[in-house]
């Protein structure tokens, strides 16, 4: 396979050896270029030899001198020089299949795409990879490989996932720590399926992988739109009670095994069972924060301290307001509950805002839709400002997942709307109206 080449930088070491917009890469020294990942790794060297085929049809060569690590300066269609790779799974707790109808169509494509974990974070479940991309993962020491595991049980894993080859794919993750490339697994635990002593499995199995640095359990997300789905029943107190009792177990076994921590439980698992979130100090480098494991913890440990350092004056009386999910409200006031006992010139209200636009038991603030922001908030007086979560956006920071622009949703409730990320002294200087930190 080889790729067209969409632009060429101009003054680029590419662009100065001859290559044009319109002609096909076929190898960089030697090496086959297929899509993103061939390309940037391949690049690197200070010396290249690109093989290319240009306009009018013939095949070309050229010789390249760069600095070590620098671009050659093509750019391509697409950012992974061809189309995402989909999923192949049907999993019975799939969120994109409990989304409810008239969504963006983007919002429905579920990718399983090992370059995707690789480049951005994503999780992978191993069931699409081919020989090559193993081979390849291998070989470039891709690292680490990000993993949607949920059982290592190969028949409850076929089960869960409704894929046949979900189970034979598990050999993979020997075959990966073997070869020294480190795994970040992931667990969506779904009770009556993969908890209890089925977690205790995984973990037994997972915790012996030398190289599976971090291992997070997140419980499962149910809405109200499951019309034909299987039949599920959300974590309650008792059941995340006792999924953290076994995480806490093996993770201390790590910490003796190890010296590290290595599993972990998403925050959500504490506040169902009801339990105080450990410290930030208990999460060590924060691995899988895009699971919403430590988040909470890591907010509250820049945000409180941020209060005692900063001297701040306000001047004039500030009035704003806050939205954010059920989930994050009380952590959230307790930040504001500090700010306002130091700064009495300080309003600040703070909204849980119910999600009734995906309904069932999703309380997380990243789900949150402009159109539930507005019932719950029209007509009630937000201040001059009102501050919601960075992740209640899309990439790009414009969109929330209803569609409805950030811009339209200021307009509909005529207040200036800042998104805040998950920073804590980010969050305390937004709220003061100051930049501080």
């Amino acid at each position: 396979m080889s790729v067209t080449v969409n632009s060429v930088i101009k003054g680029s070491p590419a662009y100065k050896a001859g290559v044009r917009p319109g002609d096909i890469l076929i190898s960089i020294d030697g090496n086959e270029i297929t899509d993103v990942l061939d390309y940037r790794f391949y690049q690197n060297n200070s010396r290249l030899t690109l093989v290319y085929i240009n306009s009018a049809g013939k095949e070309k060569t050229a010789r390249v001198k760069k600095e070590e690590y620098a671009e050659l300066g093509l750019e391509f269609e697409t950012y992974l020089m061809d189309k995402k790779h989909s999923c192949l799974n049907k999993c019975i707790f799939c969120f994109i299949d409990q989304l409810p109808k008239g969504l963006r169509e983007t919002l429905y494509f579920k990718d399983d795409d090992s370059r995707l974990s690789f480049l951005f974070g994503n999780y992978i479940t191993l069931t699409n990879l081919t020989e090559h991309e193993i081979d390849r993962i291998i070989n470039m020491h891709i690292s680490p490989v990000n993993i949607s595991v949920h059982t290592t049980n190969p028949e409850l894993r076929v089960k869960m996932m409704s894929n046949k080859n979900a189970g034979k794919v598990l050999g993979l993750l020997d075959r990966f720590n073997s070869a020294g490339i480190k795994l970040n697994c992931q667990m969506v635990l779904v009770p009556g399926y993969n908890d209890g002593a089925e977690l205790e499995r995984t973990l037994s199995d997972l915790t012996a992988l030398e190289n599976a640095e971090c291992i997070a359990a997140v419980p499962v997300g149910i809405t109200g739109h499951r019309e034909g789905l299987a039949e599920l029943k959300p974590f309650d107190k008792e059941g995340a009670q006792a999924v953290l009792e076994i995480i806490d177990r093996f993770g201390e076994k790590c910490l003796e095994k190890y010296g590290s921590r290595r599993v972990y439980a998403a925050d959500e698992f504490y506040i169902l069972a009801q339990k105080e979130l450990p410290e930030a100090r208990h999460y060590e480098e924060f691995l899988q924060l895009e699971n919403g494991v430590g988040l909470v913890p890591l907010l509250l440990s820049e945000a409180l301290p941020a209060i005692d350092e900063t001297e701040i004056l306000l001047g004039e009386k500030r009035t704003i307001s806050i939205a954010t999910g059920e989930a994050a409200y009380p952590f959230i006031t307790q930040i504001v509950d500090k700010l306002i006992k130091k700064w009495d010139n300080l309003e600040c209200r703070v909204y849980a805002i119910k999600n009734n636009f995906f309904g069932g038991e999703i309380t997380v603030a990243g789900l949150v839709t402009a159109t539930d922001i507005f019932e719950q908030l029209k007509g009630e007086n937000l201040g001059s400002e009102l501050l919601i979560p960075s992740v209640m956006l899309r990439d790009g920071g414009d969109m929330f997942l209803d569609s409805v622009t950030l811009e339209e949703l200021s307009q509909k409730l005529d207040v200036k709307i800042t998104p805040v990320n998950n920073d804590g002294y980010e969050l305390v200087e937004k709220i003061l109206g100051k930049e501080e930190f």
